[in-house]
């Protein structure tokens, strides 16, 4: 029990630092100088995004504007990602390899971006290396979590990307989606399944576009 709040009251301490430290990263925007400790973590994030090719798991959404939202996660390398959100949330987020698509299923409308411009290209190309194709911009740890904002070159949208990675159980544990206007998107994982394959029909997008005369 003690060695569990411990690790509560470390995570409890990261994302109070996330709150506020992504203002702040944002503002500096430039690359910092990592110890050789830090870089062993940027290492070990690397390896572990490196190590499946597909996953399933749980997720839980923090908007911007604190709504929350569950659902599944699916990850199929290279490029291919699904987010279900349970009801009543009508979103479905679904990347093909080449483009990003963010629909109302009720609807069935919404946008499109592309994948290579957006920070969840890291998250699902095939081999990433971060300290190559990304500038760390920021970095937070406590109790064995691990905090670390990278900004992607190649991204033309803006923002950047924030992955907490637990370093005692060798998971991912949470990303923050930070956007050009410094809107933050939080997503929790749990449950984390490896391996096995999906139907490639899931990870199709097809929105409806009005017809203009």
């Amino acid at each position: 029990m003690a060695v569990f709040l411990k690790r509560l009251m470390g995570l409890a301490l990261v994302l109070c630092a996330l709150l506020a430290a992504p203002t702040v990263w944002a503002a500096k925007a430039k690359p910092i100088q990592l110890s050789k400790d830090q870089l062993a973590s940027v290492e070990k994030i690397n390896a572990f995004m490196n190590s499946f090719q597909s996953l399933r798991g749980d997720f839980v959404q923090t908007s911007p504007r604190g709504q929350t939202s569950r659902g599944i996660v699916l990850i199929n390398k290279p490029g291919k990602m699904r987010f279900e959100y349970e009801p009543p949330n009508p979103l479905l987020i679904v990347s093909d390899g080449r483009w990003l698509t963010i629909k109302n299923k009720i609807k069935e409308r919404g946008d499109q971006f592309p994948l290579s411009a957006t920070p969840l290209r890291l998250v699902v190309s095939p081999k990433v290396n971060l300290l190559k194709e990304t500038n760390v911009i920021g970095f937070e740890k406590n109790e064995g979590l691990t905090s670390i904002a990278f900004q992607d070159k190649k991204g033309s949208l803006g923002g950047y990307l924030v992955l907490v990675f637990d370093e005692a159980n060798n998971t991912l544990q949470q990303w923050i989606i930070v956007d050009g206007k410094g809107r933050k998107t939080s997503v929790q994982l749990a449950n984390l399944e490896f391996g096995g394959k999906f139907d490639p029909k899931l990870f199709i997008g097809k929105i409806n576009r009005e017809k203009r005369p």
